[in-house]
């Protein structure tokens, strides 16, 4: 598959810094799903500009930040310590020194789930944990989206070819990027192949605050929008 483009690191900061669902939806989905522990060190896949990182760290953990964006780095490094980094490699972290890793909104922009499944699973411990924030499949299937019903309003959901792996190309600021849609059971069957065992999964719909700003968002509550998933460590030692 072909390899993620560069990020254009304007357009995904005016992004994150405008859209309120990052704050009350995504980053409290994140602190649910990692659980971090005071003194843990963690290790953020795709780190941005450092929202993730601080949010974890405020609960009390030890984080280092890794991603492709030197001007996103940049901004991430008033959080925490970063490295460039190109996924999946995590080539640069020696074996088993971390008690976890996560990533934010990054699954889908990554060809190579397998390889980063796996090497999560080197740098983690053994009884680590890995957590998972992601938008869900059903929104990533090519073609998937709403249905409002003209006559009441009521909203149904378009599932696209859901079932079949694919990939599509989305505006993206200066850049166009890559979004891999990947059914539910594929993720869970890789991340079970490279020594993940599943914890727990949440899946989210429209949060509360946006429903109120918005009224179809609000009517599309009950569809998935989110998914939340955490894993042990299981590879032995």
């Amino acid at each position: 598959m072909a390899e993620q483009p560069d990020w254009d690191p304007e357009w995904w900061s005016a992004e994150i810094t405008n859209d309120p669902a990052y704050r009350e939806e995504v980053l409290p989905l994140l602190l649910r799903v990692l659980s971090p522990i005071e003194g843990h060190r963690y290790l953020d896949m795709g780190c941005g500009e450092g929202q993730g990182m601080r949010a974890v760290r405020e609960a009390g953990g030890t984080v280092v930040g890794c991603d492709l964006s030197l001007e996103l780095l940049g901004q991430a490094l008033a959080s925490a310590p970063v490295v460039r980094a190109r996924l999946p490699s995590l080539g640069w972290l020696a074996t088993g020194r971390l008690d976890g890793a996560y990533a934010v909104l990054v699954l889908e922009h990554i060809a190579d789930i397998e390889a980063l499944f796996d090497q999560a699973a080197r740098v983690v411990r053994a009884g680590g944990v890995l957590a998972v924030v992601a938008n869900h499949p059903a929104f990533t299937a090519p073609g998937a989206g709403p249905l409002v019903d003209p006559a009441d309003g009521e909203v149904s959901w378009r599932w696209g070819p859901y079932l079949q792996e694919g990939m599509s190309v989305e505006p993206g600021g200066r850049v166009n990027i890559h979004v891999y849609h990947r059914p539910l059971g594929r993720i869970l069957t890789s991340a079970a192949r490279a020594g993940w065992s599943l914890v727990g999964l949440e899946e989210v719909g429209v949060g509360a605050a946006a429903a109120e700003r918005d009224p179809v968002l609000g009517r599309q509550a009950n569809i998935p929008r989110l998914v939340g998933i955490w894993w042990e460590n299981r590879r032995p030692s």
